[in-house]
């Protein structure tokens, strides 16, 4: 059982402090009450949210049942010629299938981006073998109904029956569960309700869109049941307790930050997917822990890692990894999940709510619905790149790009933490990526990198929510294409924008953002970096 699963502390400096905490939940019976769906643990003001929250610790047996529907379906569609599986998720309806077919190595195209190219891209596949997966809990989740309506009309234009080709997952009695059978689609399927976004992985919404692009999902579930008894008890040898027992000593000694980084676990991305259920469980009133993912056991943050973090290699141990989890992805997705609910308890936080994500898409809303009169003025131009700061923080003789970089940074406090969050093409635009290790190199501060609008729905929340010690960079360009959104007032581009403004206005009211708009997207990133080296130089 113990090849299953297993967590590694390589090195701690609060022993003493971890092996309280592990005593004291292994005497509360926190783990067994837990795969009891016991809504106490987090204490009464959490306990209705957490009393519809909790299913997650048995789905490796309640998902069961789809596995065969799932498989029905794609040998349906594979009969017809479907083959080319397109999913339209955000948050936890993305990253945990993009995860499974990655590590697998099946292909899927995920759509988690209003980004006009992007978009665009995934349309110039082969609409005759395609099959599009529309995932979400109520069907309101504004970017998953664009791609929705954009591809049906695809569809149809192509002389495609578009019903026949959209395959949905919602939540029962969900306004999108009556939309979709009014539409005659060719597929609903219903998730647990009492599963929320970030725990959803083995639920519908990570196994249909998986199933449908061929990943072993029965094999998925089989390896989260091999480890759920390990999960259940009640023993200091449990690695759930003992992974939240560590993050919480470290919390209380300062390291808020918790550094991923793949050291040969075959796992594809799981970071990204961890990322969501970490920063979004526990960053709220104040506190809870900032999940940063890195390239590699080498990359600046991991290798450098400071007093303000803790370093988690995926995969053996590495020598700068302070903690080592090796095991099979289902286990590995169900580790996390006892682990982060379990450290909210520590924490004193309800990991299952998200109180400050609604902020950015109220903000995004009402910019789509009372667009501004006059164009916003960029503070200055600094070759293709427009800047513009929020107030109260930049120097107003900064007028050079680099200059704006350095004040941005060194308005975080010395164990702060930049995020970059770039609203762009994650695909064609991937290079942009390489701003993450520049800044760490050159700021020693932890940095995290995150594509818009994808982050809104994952570690967006610590950003509000969390310890406010961080500054944001935000990266928008200028679109060389746009996409209409059928019956809806707006383009791609436009909603694009208005969600980068909306989540900047929150931001700002809390802590300094930092805008950068590339005229020219590529010529930017080669300007950037510069910015980036000369701020280090």
């Amino acid at each position: 059982m113990t090849d299953v699963i297993s967590v590694e502390i390589v090195r701690t400096p609060n022993q003493d402090q971890v092996d309280t905490i592990v005593g004291d939940l292994v005497a509360d019976g926190v783990a067994s009450k837990l795969t009891a769906k016991d809504a106490t643990l987090w204490g009464p003001e959490a306990e209705s949210e957490s009393a519809i929250r909790l299913s997650w610790t048995t789905l490796h047996e309640s998902s069961r049942p789809l596995v065969d529907e799932i498989v029905a379906l794609r040998g349906e569609l594979h009969a017809e010629g479907v083959d080319r599986v397109v999913l339209a998720g955000m948050g936890g309806s993305s990253l945990a299938p993009e995860v499974i077919t990655g590590t697998a190595g099946v292909p899927l195209v995920v759509l988690d981006t209003t980004d006009p190219a992007q978009v665009a891209d995934a349309l110039a596949g082969d609409l005759q073998r395609t099959v599009i997966v529309v995932s979400s809990k109520s069907g309101g989740t504004v970017e998953t109904d664009s791609h929705r309506r954009i591809f049906a009309k695809a569809f149809a234009d192509a002389g495609i029956d578009a019903a026949s080709r959209i395959v949905v997952v919602t939540d029962p009695g969900s306004p999108f569960e009556s939309l979709s059978k009014e539409l005659g689609y060719r597929k609903v399927f219903l998730a647990d309700p009492n599963v929320g976004g970030r725990y959803s992985a083995l639920t519908a919404f990570g196994l249909v869109p998986s199933g449908l692009a061929g990943a072993d999902i029965g094999g998925l579930l089989d390896q989260a049941a091999d480890a759920a008894k390990l999960l259940a008890a009640d023993s200091p040898d449990n690695p759930a307790i003992v992974l939240a027992a560590t993050f919480a000593a470290a919390h209380a000694h300062g390291a808020e930050k918790v550094v991923f980084a793949d050291s040969g676990s075959g796992i594809k991305g799981f970071a990204d997917w961890a990322e969501q259920l970490i920063a979004e469980s526990t960053g709220k009133n104040g506190t809870g822990l900032l999940p940063v993912a890195v390239e590699g056991p080498g990359a600046p943050g991991f290798v450098d890692a400071r007093s303000d973090a803790t370093t988690v290699a995926i995969g053996p141990a590495t020598g700068s990894s302070s903690v080592a989890v090796e095991g099979s992805l289902g286990a590995q997705f169900l580790l996390w999940e006892y682990a982060t609910a379990i450290v909210g308890r520590v924490l004193g936080i309800n990991p299952f709510d998200q109180p400050d994500v609604e902020a950015a898409k109220k903000a995004a809303r009402s910019l789509l619905d009372a667009p501004a009169a006059d164009p916003v003025t960029p503070a200055f131009v600094d070759g293709p790149v427009e800047v513009y700061p929020s107030e109260g923080w930049l120097p107003t003789d900064v007028k050079t790009v680099a200059d704006a970089i350095t004040a941005l940074i060194a308005a975080a406090p010395d164990h702060g933490y930049v995020s970059v969050q770039a609203y762009l093409d994650r695909l064609d635009d991937a290079s942009f990526a390489l701003l993450r290790p520049e800044i760490a190199r050159e700021s020693h501060l932890q940095t995290t990198f995150g594509w818009g609008p994808r982050f809104l729905h994952s570690t967006g929340q610590y950003h509000k929510g969390g310890h406010q010690n961080g500054v944001f960079l935000q990266i928008t360009g200028a679109s060389e294409v746009d996409l209409e959104v059928p019956d809806r007032p707006y383009t791609l581009s436009v909603l694009q924008l208005a969600q980068a403004l909306g989540d900047g206005q929150v931001l700002a009211s809390r802590r300094p953002v930092l805008r950068l708009h590339l005229t020219d997207r590529v010529a930017g990133l080669a300007q950037l970096v510069e910015a980036i080296q000369e701020d280090g130089s």
